[in-house]
C-alpha cells in the first residue's frame, strides 16, 4: 500500500459548501496527493447519503454518529448506531462527545448520548471520533467510565492543552490537528502539534470549516490538509514527506486498515 500520500482524518463531504461540487472537490483532493479521507456523520438522517458518497470511492471511508450539538434530530440508540455501522466502509463511530460551549443548561441528555456511542463502539469494535469543547473533565471521565480505551479513537480538531492530549493518548486515542494550527494566535495548538508523540498524530481539515492559512475565511476542503501538514512539519522540524507518511500510517492504523 502506497503511504506517500496525505490522509484527511475528518471532513464533511456531504455538507453544504462541498456537496454542491463534491466530484470536483474529490478530484482536487486526489490531485493534491490526498490518498485517504474520512467522511464524518453528524446525524442519522444523513448516513444514507454519506454511504452513497463513500461507496463510489475506495479511498474514502465513513463514520456513523450524532454530533453532541445536534438537537431536533433522531436520537440514536445503541442499537441504531450498531446497525448503521454494519457496513465495511463505516470505520468509526461518531462524531460524538461533549460540547458545553454552544449548548447550556441541563446537558444530561448530551452525556447519555455520548455514553451510547461509546457502548456501541465497544460492541462493534470500531474506534470513536470525539468532539470536545469546554468539557474536558467530563469527556475524559466518561471515556474512562465507559472503558473507551478498549477501542480507542481520535480526539478530533484538538484545541486543548498538552496535558489533556497526554491524558487522551493514555486512553488509547490519537490527537488530530486541524487548520487551526496555521492561525497566528493558535499557540496552544501549535505547542501540542510540536510535542505529542508522532505515533499518535493525525491531521484533518474538518472541511468545509476552519480553512487553514492562506485560505482562511474560504470554504475548506480535503486538499487543504497539505497546509496543515506543512505547518506541523515546520513546528516539529521534520520534512513534509515524513509528516505525510507518518500521519497516513497512523490514519490507516486508526481505521484498522493496516
Amino acid at each position: 500500500m502506497d503511504l506517500n500520500n496525505f490522509a484527511d482524518s475528518h471532513c464533511h463531504l456531504n455538507y453544504p459548501g462541498l456537496i454542491e461540487q463534491q466530484s470536483a472537490v474529490i478530484k482536487r483532493m486526489k490531485k493534491a496527493g490526498i490518498g485517504y479521507a474520512l467522511n464524518v456523520c453528524t446525524k442519522l438522517e444523513e448516513i444514507d447519503d454519506i454511504i452513497s458518497t463513500v461507496d463510489k470511492y475506495d479511498f474514502i471511508y465513513a463514520s456513523v454518529g450524532v454530533h453532541p450539538d445536534n438537537v431536533d434530530v433522531k436520537e440514536p440508540s445503541t442499537d441504531d448506531i450498531c446497525y448503521f455501522s454494519n457496513n465495511e466502509k463505516v470505520v468509526a463511530i461518531g462524531e460524538t462527545g461533549l460540547d458545553y460551549f454552544r449548548l447550556k443548561g441541563d446537558l444530561t441528555w448530551q452525556r447519555e448520548r455520548f455514553r451510547r456511542h461509546i457502548r456501541a463502539a465497544r460492541e462493534v469494535k470500531k474506534p470513536l471520533i470525539i468532539h470536545m469543547r469546554d468539557a474536558t473533565d467530563d469527556t475524559l471521565k466518561i471515556l474512562k467510565q465507559e472503558k473507551a480505551y478498549e477501542i480507542g479513537g481520535v480526539m478530533h480538531c484538538f484545541t486543548d492543552t498538552l496535558d489533556t492530549a497526554k491524558k487522551a493518548i493514555d486512553l488509547n486515542f490519537y490527537i488530530s490537528i486541524s487548520g487551526i494550527v496555521t492561525f497566528k494566535n493558535a499557540e496552544q495548538v501549535q505547542h501540542v502539534a510540536k510535542n505529542i508523540p508522532g505515533e499518535r498524530l493525525l491531521i484533518e481539515t474538518d472541511s468545509p470549516f476552519l480553512a487553514p492559512v492562506p485560505y482562511r475565511g474560504k470554504t475548506n476542503e480535503p486538499s487543504y490538509v497539505v497546509q496543515v501538514a506543512e505547518k506541523i512539519a515546520h513546528l516539529r522540524s521534520e520534512s513534509i514527506d515524513s509528516v505525510a507518511i507518518n500521519t497516513t500510517e497512523n490514519f490507516l492504523s486508526f481505521i484498522q486498515k493496516q
